[in-house]
């Protein structure tokens, strides 16, 4: 079940597949897919199992068909690298062909697939602009203006009753001013995690007052504070 909160003056919906709905703009935000990642290790002699990419375009289906979203905007690392849509086998092939068909699609580029193929349908832009808020690969360190990107893939781990949980999350930061911005968990299947907390993520926010990890929990965003200025 996706869960509403506010971003940046907006509705928002995080839903517990890890993906990003705008309603007003009838949007599906998805941050790393990393398709083919299996593929890639399987080329350098480590062999997983070769199905993520069919579970992650099969879990986006899924949420396109949950929202009723008419609008795709992936935020970079679609691929995880750049020969990773030639390996894709007939089926896959053919599932993103019909989603890129039936939607309006737009591919933000990352550093993983900064080249990416040009067979599929959509649009290719390296960054973009919407509704006031940037959408990029990267959370850029110093930016003022609200920013959605990816690229860390960050996990919440917290303690419960002496169980270590990690669980996928987004990251909002706000400055003084209250400009805010978010950086997405990672939606494919194959995707480790950062720690929330870690400096990486947290400096990419900055400039801001708080930050904090969010997660939907049936029905409603569960807010976890992060850091703070003293």
């Amino acid at each position: 079940m996706f869960a509403p909160f506010e971003f940046a003056a907006h509705e928002m919906l995080l839903g517990p597949g890890r993906a990003l709905y705008w309603p007003a703009e009838r949007a599906l935000l998805v941050a790393d897919l990393h398709l083919e990642k299996a593929s890639w290790f399987a080329q350098r002699g480590s062999m997983l199992p070769p199905y993520d990419s069919r579970d992650t375009l099969e879990r986006l289906a899924d949420a396109v068909r949950e929202t009723g979203a008419r609008r795709v905007i992936t935020l970079g690392d679609n691929f995880h690298d750049d020969a990773g849509a030639l390996r894709l086998d007939a089926h896959c092939t053919g599932m993103l062909e019909a989603l890129t068909r039936a939607l309006e699609w737009v591919w933000i580029t990352g550093n993983h697939d900064e080249e990416l193929p040009k067979g599929f349908g959509g649009t290719i832009v390296p960054e973009l602009e919407l509704g006031g808020v940037i959408l990029r690969h990267e959370a850029r360190a110093g930016e003022t203006a609200p920013e959605l990107s990816g690229h860390y893939h960050p996990k919440l781990r917290v303690n419960v009753r002496n169980r270590h949980i990690a669980r996928p999350c987004a990251v909002m930061g706000r400055s003084e001013s209250g400009a805010e911005r978010m950086i997405l968990p990672a939606f494919g299947s194959l995707t480790g995690g950062l720690d929330a907390a870690h400096p990486e993520i947290l400096g990419a926010l900055q400039p801001a007052r708080a930050i904090e990890a969010l997660m939907p929990a049936k029905g409603r965003i569960a807010r976890f504070p992060l850091w703070q200025t003293a």
